[in-house]
């Protein structure tokens, strides 16, 4: 088991999970992707996205080519197509995460710079954890049970973060057991994924026992149908409901963010990193 409050260095920036949250920014070079609708498919909208992203205070830049929801096939060949160009213009703005299910993916980005690979399909195909061991990658091992691309209607869970909980367990040790080293891995829930409104709300409020599991703990939140439902708010309007639960998820045990909308979410994750102590105000005069 890795401990939380170890520092760990990424993509050559050392980060301190126990008195730091990363704010991860979401860059889709995809045409159907869950908020942006493909706003960032064309290259030069994408690489603008990244240098907003890195202005806007982002920590980690995550870049996808293929959506997590059910859609028209992808080759590898068309995804890295896709992401290899925004993984090189994000070098040296922030740590480049690329959001992929395919090991092959995987072993190129890392090759071509990327310090984290997202991999939303829990390891599915364990030779991902082949393409991460012995690199300075990171490995984010997200909870899902249906292949990436596939519907997945009406899930049921006995208990929802207790299932969440020995899944990721399982899989932690499944990346273990084929040379990935414990401090390369990050878990994540995997808020709405094969999950209903009830379920992510549920495992929100016990995101304790996720983080008790040993990693860093990822949540991707960011204007997810859990808020919008939970709020009757449409995509465009849940910025306040994510904000909110990104807050409670810190409070919780998270410690890297995954979000839309980069400047509110890192004004929000800094000031809740300086009421908990662990950051100084940028200034003092106010009754100085």
């Amino acid at each position: 088991m890795s401990d939380i409050s170890g520092a760990r260095v990424i993509g050559g920036r050392t980060f301190d999970f126990s008195r730091r949250v990363v704010v991860m920014a979401i860059v889709n070079r995809t045409p159907d992707s869950f908020h942006d609708r493909g706003r960032t498919f064309a290259l030069e909208k994408a690489t603008e996205a990244v240098r907003a992203a890195a202005a806007d205070g982002a920590d980690w830049i995550d870049i996808g080519g293929v959506p997590f929801a059910p859609g028209p096939e992808v080759s590898a060949a068309e995804e890295l197509d896709r992401v290899l160009p925004v993984v090189q213009a994000a070098q040296g703005l922030a740590v480049v995460s690329v959001d992929t299910f395919r090991p092959e993916v995987a072993a190129e980005v890392i090759k071509q710079g990327a310090g984290v690979v997202n991999d939303t399909s829990g390891l599915r195909d364990p030779a991902m954890a082949d393409a991460v061991a012995g690199t300075d990658a990171q490995l984010v091992i997200c909870h899902s049970l249906a292949p990436p691309r596939t519907a997945y209607p009406s899930p049921r869970y006995r208990d929802v973060t207790a299932e969440v909980a020995a899944f990721l367990r399982q899989k932690v040790e499944l990346a273990l057991s084929r040379g990935v080293r414990p401090d390369q891995i990050i878990i994540d829930p995997g808020h709405d994924l094969n999950k209903n409104t009830l379920h992510s709300l549920e495992l929100t409020r016990r995101l304790d026992e996720i983080a008790e599991i040993g990693y860093p703990m990822l949540a991707a939140l960011s204007n997810k149908d859990f808020i919008g439902e939970t709020l009757d708010r449409p995509q465009r309007e849940r910025l306040a409901g994510t904000l909110a639960t990104v807050v409670f998820s810190i409070v919780r045990g998270a410690r890297i963010v995954r979000v839309h909308d980069v400047r509110p979410a890192v004004d929000a994750v800094r000031m809740t990193e300086a009421m908990l102590g662990w950051r100084e105000p940028a200034y003092l005069r106010h009754n100085i």
